[in-house]
């Protein structure tokens, strides 16, 4: 009977560290989403909204795999529509001008660290900044 104040107060510490987390997210303000910099001159993206927004990274994949290890250097989408398959070239250069309004604000909303894909590929913004 003498423990119930200590119970009470393990209680009570278990459950703050459960849900800081959300608490912590409530009062960060994160909880909508970003204000994402959509391409002006295309009408839609190489597949649907959901399916970039559940599935981009399994494409991008795709993409690497068939260039790299089949050489296929054009996707046709269920539409027959056809893209270059390039993240700089054809993500970058023709849809989402900025790595910065776009992927970033994305990324960092989602909470997941920054991909691999800038391992090897090159921001089109930091190209032009370094050419300066």
């Amino acid at each position: 009977m003498r423990d119930r104040s200590l119970i009470y107060l393990g209680l009570l510490v278990f459950l703050a560290v459960v849900t800081f987390p959300f608490t912590y997210n409530l009062a960060a303000g994160s909880g909508s989403m970003p204000d994402l910099e959509y391409p002006e001159n295309e009408t839609q993206c190489v597949e649907s909204k959901e399916f970039m927004r559940s599935s981009h990274m399994q494409l991008l994949i795709d993409w690497r795999e068939a260039m790299v290890r089949e050489n296929v250097r054009t996707y046709t989408t269920g539409d027959d529509r056809n893209f270059n398959i390039s993240l700089t070239n054809t993500c970058l250069a023709q849809c989402h001008t900025s790595k910065a309004d776009f992927c970033d604000q994305c990324h960092s909303y989602a909470g997941v660290q920054e991909p691999y894909c800038w391992d090897c590929h090159i921001d089109p913004e930091q190209l032009e900044r370094s050419a300066r």
